[in-house]
C-alpha cells in the first residue's frame, strides 16, 4: 500500500506541476498532511483516505470548462494501472466527486466517514491565512476585482450560478470561505478551523478599514 501511495504522489505531483497555485500540488500536499492529522482521531481507512486526498483535485473542473467526470476518470483509470481493488477505486472516484462546495446547498449524494476527513482536510486549506492567499490568486487568475461595494454577496446561489459566478474576491469570503467553519464534519476538523476563521474575520476588518482609508 505504501508504494501505491508513494507512486500517486509522484503522478499528481507531474501531474499539476503547471497547475494554478491554489490548486497545485503543495495544495493537495497540504491536503494530504491535514487528512492524515484528522483521520488520527477517526476510524477510517488510511489507504482510501491517503488516495482520496492525493488525488481530489487531479483535474478541478473549474480549469476543464466546468467537466466534472474528468478527475474521476483519471483517478480510475490510473489506480486500476496500479492494480488497486475495485471496491477501493470506486470509493476513492466517489470521494472526488463529491467532495467540493459546489455552492454549499446541494444535498450531497455520497456519504463516507473517509470523505468527511477528506472534505475537512480541503476545507481547512480553504480558510485562515492560506485559505485568503488562495483567494485572491484564483481572484487575479481569473481577472476579478478585488472589492466592488455595489456588488452583493449571493448566498442563495444554485451550482450552477456558482460555478459561473465572477463576482469580486472578497465576495467569495461570504459566499463559501466564512461558511465553512460550521460545516465541518469531524470534531478535529472543527478544532482546527475556530483559529482560521477567526484570522478570516480580522482580516476584512483590516481590509474594509484601509479601504475606506480609516488606518
Amino acid at each position: 500500500m505504501e508504494a501505491i501511495v508513494n507512486k500517486t504522489k509522484d503522478f499528481v505531483k507531474d501531474r499539476l506541476s503547471d497547475a494554478e497555485g491554489g490548486h497545485d500540488w503543495f495544495h493537495t500536499l497540504r491536503v494530504y498532511n491535514n487528512a492524515l492529522l484528522i483521520a488520527k482521531q477517526e476510524p477510517v481507512d488510511l489507504f482510501i483516505v491517503s488516495l482520496g486526498a492525493l488525488l481530489h483535485d487531479i483535474a478541478d473542473s473549474k480549469f476543464h470548462n466546468g467537466d466534472e467526470t474528468i478527475g474521476p476518470k483519471i483517478a480510475r483509470e490510473f489506480l486500476f494501472e496500479l492494480n488497486v481493488d475495485s471496491v477501493v477505486i470506486e470509493h476513492v472516484v466517489k470521494i472526488i466527486e463529491n467532495i467540493s462546495f459546489k455552492g454549499g446547498n446541494e444535498a450531497p449524494k455520497f456519504r463516507s466517514p473517509e470523505l468527511d476527513v477528506i472534505q475537512d482536510a480541503d476545507r481547512l486549506d480553504a480558510i485562515g491565512a492560506i485559505g485568503i492567499a488562495r483567494c485572491f490568486n484564483y481572484g487575479g487568475f481569473k481577472n476579478r476585482q478585488l472589492y466592488n461595494p455595489d456588488i452583493r454577496p449571493n448566498l442563495n446561489m444554485s451550482k450552477a450560478e456558482y460555478k459561473a459566478s465572477n463576482a469580486p474576491t472578497i465576495n467569495h469570503f461570504y459566499e463559501k470561505l466564512l461558511l465553512l467553519k460550521d460545516r465541518m464534519n469531524t470534531a478535529t476538523g472543527k478544532r482546527l478551523a475556530e483559529n482560521r476563521h477567526a484570522f478570516m474575520e480580522q482580516y476584512l476588518k483590516q481590509f474594509y478599514s484601509e479601504w475606506h482609508g480609516k488606518l
